[in-house]
């Protein structure tokens, strides 16, 4: 796809981002079945030439970083709505309403990157949260925590691998939505917190991680395999 066609889609697309998840279509994702979740309404396009013996193939240049970002918005979203389908034992009223509020957001995220990448978008992925205890707050807490530390990473990590100005404006209002979900979890976490020196450094930078380690860790929550190999380096 040429970069012009790719920028007139983006724009096109764009409003998604300032767009309240209309309840109606909300419902047609929160209905799907929790179990093998599959990424759901990410949109389960099969046979699109990039599943191959390699993996789910993301594409090179700006619309394989689209694809990054599209496969880790696809595993937040589907991990949040187990976490609302599945509540917590003693979950509160006001966490079910900060979460349900991440939940639409990485929703919005994962349909914005679907919308916008268009026919080169990847497959929806197929998660494993086994490892995930969803009936217990420690647990959902403590993954939310690694998801939006390492989806801040990942952006961070991806802005400089970005050739269009217009990808990299969309990237910077999406990572500032994350940081902010990381916040609020640490917060639900541990009251009146919201960053430490585990994600922040001493020149008050957050951690940034490169596609390869941010996919070698996501990986344990895919089951699909991805093949970044022709993503951008520098």
């Amino acid at each position: 796809m040429k970069q012009q066609q790719e920028q007139d889609l983006l724009q096109k697309d764009s409003s998604i981002l300032n767009a309240t998840l209309q309840r109606r279509s909300f419902l047609q994702y929160a209905g799907a079945g929790i179990a093998g979740v599959a990424l759901v309404a990410a949109g389960c396009r099969k046979d699109r030439g990039f599943e191959s013996e390699s993996g789910v193939n993301l594409g090179s240049g700006d619309i394989g970083i689209l694809n990054y970002a599209y496969a880790l918005e696809q595993l937040e979203a589907a991990f949040y709505t187990q976490v609302i389908q599945n509540q917590f034992t003693g979950i509160t009223a006001t966490e079910v309403s900060l979460l349900t509020d991440i939940r639409d957001h990485e929703v919005a995220h994962r349909e914005f990157f679907k919308n916008a990448i268009g026919t080169a978008a990847i497959p929806g992925l197929e998660v494993n949260f086994a490892s995930i205890d969803f009936t217990s707050r420690t647990s959902v807490l403590a993954t939310a925590k690694a998801f939006e530390d390492l989806g801040v990473s990942a952006y961070n990590g991806a802005g400089k691998l970005i050739k269009s100005a217009d990808y990299l404006t969309i990237a910077g209002q999406i990572v500032s939505v994350e940081a902010r979900h990381a916040a609020l979890i640490r917060d639900l976490i541990s009251n009146g917190t919201f960053a430490d020196n585990t994600v922040v450094n001493a020149s008050g930078l957050d951690t940034s991680r490169t596609p390869a380690q941010v996919l070698a860790i996501a990986g344990a929550y895919v089951k699909t395999k991805i093949n970044a190999s022709n993503l951008p380096t520098s």
